[in-house]
C-alpha cells in the first residue's frame, strides 16, 4: 500500500481535487482514507450523553486510494512511490522523483 497514516497527500479527483492533506487513518480491506479536513460531509447525530443536543455534525469521510498521491517531504512535490530494499534487507517507501526515503526509522 503506497499511503500510510501521517502522510502528506494530494486528492487527485473527486470534489476536493488539488487539495492537501494529512492522513488520519487508513482501511486497506477497503483501499480507502481518512485525510484531515478533506470529503466532509454532514451527518444528523442523535442525542447522546456525550451530545446531549444532537444535531447536524460535519466530519470527514472516506476516499479511495487511487484519488489520492503522496507527497515527498524532501522535494515538497506529489510523487509516486517505489520500493527499495535496504542493507538489512528491510522494505521501504522511497519517492520516484528525488529518491527520498519515505519510511520513518524504526
Amino acid at each position: 500500500m503506497h499511503v500510510h497514516r501521517d502522510d502528506t497527500v494530494l486528492v487527485l479527483a473527486g470534489k476536493d481535487r488539488g487539495k492537501k492533506g494529512r492522513v488520519i487513518r487508513v482501511f486497506p480491506k477497503g483501499q480507502k482514507a481518512l485525510v484531515e479536513k478533506i470529503n466532509m460531509v454532514k451527518r444528523h447525530m442523535r442525542p447522546t450523553q456525550e451530545m446531549p443536543q444532537g444535531g447536524i455534525v460535519e466530519k470527514e469521510s472516506q476516499i479511495h486510494l487511487s484519488n489520492l498521491q503522496v507527497i515527498c517531504r524532501k522535494c515538497e512535490k506529489p510523487t509516486r512511490i517505489g520500493v527499495r530494499i535496504l542493507q538489512n534487507k528491510q522494505k521501504v517507501r522511497a519517492c520516484k522523483k528525488c529518491g527520498e526515503i519515505l519510511d520513518k526509522e524504526k
